[in-house]
């Protein structure tokens, strides 16, 4: 099941958020080499991990195998801080567009890609019940271009921001994702399920308007 992990309940999932950082730092800073991201504790923790963040984190028998989080972008967030330059137009901002960032699996889960193994597409799943629930219209993100044509198959509609660039020795595209029910339909449907993703029902978040 996907959990939400938000200021309001953090208290109730440090194990499993330790558990969550420690995973970033396995595949983003072991695996991907992102040595800058490197800590001694081996938890991959950055300046957007605040209060603001939203957190979603694939749960099974108490191991976390899956992560991303979720940034609102009228607030400072990778694209607008790190990687501005991948802009050839204005920044989306707004409260109904937030960003995802820090999205990964467990490596032994990987089976079947990025996009299509199954605890990618719960992640997926929880990601659009969360946001059609919420009122978000988009969602912001960068990834490598070949990531493009998966996302078109989940039924996402990706509009590039501008033209890939070359950060830490990959191109690097910025992207909004919309969607809607048929994405979550083919989202359910790789995963073999119409079972809701999210662990609880999901108020409407007072942050999505600050």
């Amino acid at each position: 099941m996907i959990h939400l992990v938000t200021p309001e309940n953090a208290h109730f999932y440090r194990d499993e958020m330790d558990q969550a950082y420690q995973l970033r730092h396995k595949v983003f800073v072991e695996e991907m080499g992102c040595k800058n991201r490197a800590r001694p504790d081996r938890r991959e923790i950055d300046q957007f991990d605040t209060k603001r963040a939203v957190n979603m984190l694939y749960i099974e028998r108490g191991e976390v195998l899956g992560y991303q989080r979720l940034l609102p972008t009228t607030h400072p967030h990778v694209l607008s801080e790190m990687m501005p330059q991948l802009c050839d137009v204005e920044a989306p901002a707004g409260a109904d567009i937030w960003e995802i960032s820090c999205h990964c699996v467990a490596r032994r889960y990987r089976a079947g890609g990025q996009f299509s193994n199954l605890v990618a597409n719960a992640l997926g799943a929880g990601l659009i019940e969360w946001g059609l629930e919420c009122g978000i219209t988009k969602f912001v993100i960068e990834v490598e271009p070949a990531a493009i044509l998966p996302l078109i198959q989940l039924h996402f509609k990706p509009m590039p921001l501008g033209l890939p660039k070359k950060i830490g020795g990959k191109d690097i595209i910025a992207l909004t994702l919309t969607y809607d029910d048929r994405t979550l339909d083919r989202l359910r449907e790789m995963r073999g399920t119409r079972r809701r993703a999210l662990a609880t029902t999901m108020e409407r978040p007072a942050m999505l308007h600050a």
